[in-house]
């Protein structure tokens, strides 16, 4: 069994309007302070008898936003205190912040993936959905990566953002194609009424474009039409939202779909093993305030169950599952608590015991 480690960047350079993440809009000056607090977090654990590292993740927010020094300086504190073979290394980037420095400094650093977050290529969608980049910052980012070095790069779509029509979809799957990354995810816009635009179309109203989302059934089929033409483009749908040329899927999404262990770091992080998940609180409930930047992780460990559910739904995502039973023990099991699954290979005073 491999471990993969994700890094959480709360930072973003403008909050989305469909967005209910754990992110904030700060001044630059907070990243380095937050890129230390993430290196002193892997610094205590204990990593004697922890599994291979083979995936590391920088997600967000927006990790492209950080120093490229600092960002490796979080993978060179990870190869301190892991075993790193082979790894796949994502960093997930915005398009407007690429640039030539930039994407060599990160394939120096070690990483070897990028996602690139697209979400659509009409500028008009884009602007309603509070995006910074338009379609030939894409375009530009993309060439920029390749020539950089990077070849697996994934990007992805969004489908049912206000103002898009059949037309406009199209022609986003048409341009995604065209460049043809290693890698697509296709997601289905969720209504989240943590949101900005979630709350405006909950209550009927029309700031953030909330009147333009097109109906559910409309959404269905711009899906199906996606999964269509990838299909025939040669790409593997291997999970509900993601597809793949062979051989590039996502090593560290698996993970998560297989229930395998993965470690998380920062402010809106979490770990899990087994049938045990883990929610890493801090001391402020923000991210972005100056308080967590040094504050020491608390965990909350969500019950076997709950872990167990999860697994359920998890691994009906990905298209090559296995039964759920011949992996994990039922609530039912006699011994279901004899032998609760445990991150023993981490310090105890940092995650507590599950």
């Amino acid at each position: 069994m491999t471990l993969g480690i994700y890094i959480q960047v709360p930072f973003c350079q403008t909050k989305c309007t469909y967005c209910n993440f754990r992110t904030g809009v700060v001044s630059p000056d907070r990243f380095e302070p937050y890129s230390e607090a993430v290196c002193r977090e892997i610094a205590e654990t204990v990593a004697a008898n922890a599994p291979v590292v083979d995936s590391m993740y920088f997600g967000g927010g927006t990790p492209s936003l950080l120093n490229p020094a600092a960002l490796r300086k979080i993978i060179d504190s990870i190869r301190v205190s892991y075993q790193v073979d082979s790894a796949e290394i994502t960093l997930e980037a915005d398009p407007e912040t690429i640039t030539p420095e930039k994407a060599c400094a990160w394939h120096a650093a070690g990483f070897n993936r990028i996602s690139l977050g697209a979400q659509s290529f009409s500028d008009t969608e884009l602007q309603a959905a509070g995006r910074m980049h338009r379609r030939a910052d894409i375009l530009r980012a993309a060439e920029i990566l390749r020539t950089a070095g990077f070849d697996n790069i994934s990007m992805d779509l969004i489908a049912g953002l206000a103002h898009q029509s059949r037309a406009s979809w199209e022609d986003s799957v048409t341009a995604l194609l065209g460049i043809r990354p290693l890698h697509i995810s296709i997601y289905m816009l969720e209504i989240d009424e943590g949101s900005r635009l979630g709350k405006e179309s909950l209550a009927g109203g029309s700031r953030y474009s909330a009147a333009k989302i097109p109906p559910d059934d409309t959404i269905a089929e711009f899906y199906e039409s996606a999964c269509a033409r990838l299909a025939a483009a040669g790409y593997e749908h291997y999970e509900i939202s993601n597809w793949a040329l062979p051989g590039s899927r996502s090593r560290h999404n698996l993970k998560y779909w297989r229930r395998e262990p993965y470690l998380g770091f920062g402010a809106g992080a979490s770990s899990a093993c087994g049938n045990s998940r883990e929610l890493i609180s801090r001391a402020s409930s923000r991210p972005t305030e100056k308080s967590s930047m040094n504050a020491s992780p608390i965990s909350a460990a969500e019950s076997p169950d709950c872990g167990c559910r999860a697994s359920l739904s998890s691994t009906a995502r990905a298209s090559d599952s296995r039964p759920i039973a011949s992996q994990y023990q039922t609530k039912s099991s006699s011994n279901y608590l004899a032998k609760p699954p445990a991150l023993y290979y981490f310090q105890p005073s940092r995650f507590g015991k599950i």
